[in-house]
């Protein structure tokens, strides 16, 4: 009879034990509840407000960017000839500078 006992009370303990521990939730998982919850409200989902883009800076830089690069191959001709124009670094962060802006403005 007391083996009884504690064989319940061990079954008792580990089914306890198990209930308590909690499965990891999927990332996501709750915004997703909280969209089908929305959605059962006729709510419409929040909407993502785009930037304001400054054409004229954007056309500015795009300006730029065309006058360095055009600036290039005769840095590179002049490095065919063993000469290493000492800007030529510079002009080309510039360049990925102003692309990756460019890039960033147009993609939003």
């Amino acid at each position: 009879m007391k083996h009884l006992t504690y064989i319940l009370l061990f079954i008792l303990l580990v089914a306890s034990s198990a209930r308590s521990q909690t499965k990891p939730r999927p990332p996501g998982l709750e915004q997703a509840e909280q969209a089908e919850q929305q959605a059962d409200k006729n709510i419409p989902p929040p909407t993502i407000q785009r930037a304001h883009v400054d054409f004229t800076k954007l056309r500015q830089d795009a300006d730029d960017l065309a006058r360095i690069a055009q600036t290039i191959p005769n840095d590179v001709a002049s490095v065919q000839k063993g000469m290493f124009p000492k800007d030529m670094i510079e002009k080309l962060k510039q360049i990925e500078k102003l692309s990756k802006h460019l890039r960033g403005q147009i993609g939003q």
